[in-house]
């Protein structure tokens, strides 16, 4: 069976690629990040299969599976403009890591950040659009871009132990939202394949089955899941997500385009203190080439 980004592909070739960008994603997006070409594919397939109705399934879900640095969340914003337009206002973003999720708060809120993602002021429609953190989707502003930003653990807690502010299933009922996992490859951890009791097994929820009990909750939701590591050599995983992979652009492509940094490893067989000392002769000449 071919990969969606492969069909796609192939509609390309046969004519289909009059797709083009709307300008109300790239007027928004924040001017000193030039869209590259590989950016601009990866919006042109989700464009052409989201309104594409003989291929695109509901709820919808994709995965972007493109090489660290490559501008993942540069793509996520240009997301969350178009399916705004579209008529989402919802977004719940969750990554494994805390730390993850505070830079990305950063990248979508703090217009003061140098990696702020969109413009200074959105506008679609002639309309300003604030773009508004939110803890839950219980009272939230309806001409706003209102984001959840969450941990995947956190929301697997929230989900199946209520408490008071927090996001619950109840929310996800009458809501269209759209999910947004970054470093997706964390929620297709088997967790099948562990043991456990016939106990164990009535009380365990696996984060992956909290993330799509959400996301089959409303017809209209839209799960989009970016990774670097999409290990499709697995057979499981493959045939899970033949249909999902929507763009694909690999590491060895984007050294090959020359976006990505050339690593030169030094070895060293000397004392461990000679090493350490190494280490720290090299950080400081690193500081200095910065800064210079």
């Amino acid at each position: 069976m071919s990969f969606l980004y492969e069909i796609l592909d192939t509609l390309r070739n046969y004519g289909d690629d009059e797709i083009e960008i709307p300008p109300y994603i790239t007027e928004n997006l924040n001017p000193l990040f030039e869209l590259r070409p590989y950016q601009v594919g990866a919006f042109k397939n989700f464009i052409t299969y989201f309104e594409n109705d003989r291929f695109c399934k509901k709820p919808t879900q994709v995965l972007f599976h493109m090489a660290t640095g490559s501008g993942k969340t540069l793509i996520m914003a240009g997301l969350m403009l178009y399916l705004y337009k579209k008529g989402y206002r919802n977004f719940l973003f969750f990554v494994n890591l805390s730390n993850i999720v505070n830079k990305t708060k950063d990248n979508f809120l703090n217009s003061h950040s140098r990696k702020y993602l969109f413009s200074e002021e959105i506008r679609i429609n002639g309309e300003y659009v604030p773009v508004k953190k939110v803890s839950n989707f219980q009272c939230v502003d309806e001409n706003a871009i209102n984001i959840c930003f969450t941990t995947t653990q956190s929301l697997h807690t929230d989900m199946w132990f209520a408490k008071e502010n927090a996001i619950s299933f109840n929310e996800f009922l009458e809501k269209k939202v759209v999910l947004i996992s970054d470093e997706a490859h964390h929620l297709n951890v088997d967790a099948k394949t562990l043991k456990r009791n016939k106990e164990e097994e009535e009380n365990y929820h696996s984060w992956e089955e909290t993330v799509h009990r959400i996301f089959e909750m409303n017809k209209d939701n839209v799960l989009l899941e970016f990774t670097a590591t999409c290990n499709i050599n697995n057979p499981q995983i493959r045939a899970e997500y033949e249909s999902k992979i929507i763009y694909d652009y690999p590491l060895f492509k984007f050294r090959a385009d020359g976006y990505s940094k050339e690593i030169k490893t030094l070895r060293s067989d000397v004392r461990l203190m000679d090493r350490a000392i190494q280490a720290i002769v090299l950080s400081q000449y690193r500081l200095k080439v910065f800064q210079d």
